[in-house]
């Protein structure tokens, strides 16, 4: 997986008419995927923006997603753009849909197709998850698929990785259990990653699209399957991080714990900040996706 997209990934909502995140943590919030599931078809906008400098020069980087729930379906659309420099702030554009079925507790994915235009490779994935298997085709190709390579039982225990950052902020929480949930089960057809989170308190947290008490979550990642040999031996962390990527979770009266900041410490190119530049939900309604 691209780290830009990782990173994106793990930072990386419905009433009458357009609404943004409301800034009073929840109380008793109900399930919003239970919610769709009752006949609320539910449009969520988000977007995540990053910025970190190198000797004073900007790297910027940009997640959006379009996600569209419906009863039984859902459909997503992203873009991760990356325009910088060093390690994994390079120049960096992909275009990323998932699709599958919509639960009351989780989404969970059935087709996944990521393109990326990286000025290298420009590779596209397809693949097609089913409950008992998988099937990925890469152009161009993978030289293998990691040491040991994931296995059908492996990948369908997880889900794409854009539906696997949507699911974790829409599903429920239930009474008492801890708001960081996880861990977040991640495939994108070669590589299987859980990323394990530790609830670090609440903070205070001010962006564009919401303020107050944020959940915070410590984010640690594990390396399941589907990378070289050599990757394996560091597996107890995000690559190219110092320590644990934090992130912060908005606890919205609807039911959702959505990602509104992620910062990181890098190796290469000092903290980086990823904010919420977007977020609002609105009735989906036939004409939206026509």
């Amino acid at each position: 997986m691209k780290r830009a997209f990782l990173l994106a990934t793990a930072a990386a909502m419905t009433a009458a008419g357009l609404s943004v995140a409301d800034t009073a943590p929840a109380s008793d919030a109900p399930a919003l995927l239970a919610d769709i599931k009752a006949g609320e078809p539910t449009r969520m906008i988000y977007e995540l923006r990053a910025k970190a400098y190198v000797l004073f020069i900007p790297a910027t980087g940009r997640a959006s997603f379009d996600v569209e729930m419906r009863p039984d379906t859902y459909n997503i659309k992203s873009r991760v753009k990356v325009t910088g420099i060093a390690d994994w702030f390079i120049n960096y554009d992909m275009h990323l849909q998932a699709s599958g079925y919509t639960r009351e507790n989780e989404l969970k994915t059935y087709n996944y197709v990521s393109q990326n235009r990286d000025g290298k490779k420009n590779r596209r994935v397809d693949m097609i998850m089913t409950s008992d298997g998988f099937e990925m085709t890469a152009n161009p190709a993978f030289g293998d698929l990691g040491d040991p390579p994931a296995t059908a039982e492996q990948a369908i225990k997880a889900n794409d990785p854009i539906t696997a950052l949507i699911t974790f902020a829409l599903e429920p929480r239930a009474p008492g259990a801890d708001p960081c949930g996880g861990p977040i089960r991640i495939f994108d057809g070669r590589q299987l990653t859980y990323l394990h989170l530790k609830n670090a308190g609440t903070k205070r947290v001010n962006t564009k699209v919401w303020s107050g008490e944020a959940i915070e979550c410590h984010v640690t990642m594990e390396r399941i399957a589907g990378y070289d040999k050599d990757e394996m031996k560091d597996n107890d962390n995000l690559s190219a991080l110092n320590g644990p990527l934090r992130m912060w979770l908005a606890p919205l009266p609807n039911g959702a714990s959505v990602p509104i900041k992620i910062a990181a410490e890098t190796d290469k190119i000092g903290d980086v900040t990823l904010t919420a530049s977007k977020l609002q939900f609105e009735p989906l309604v036939e004409s939206d996706s026509n």
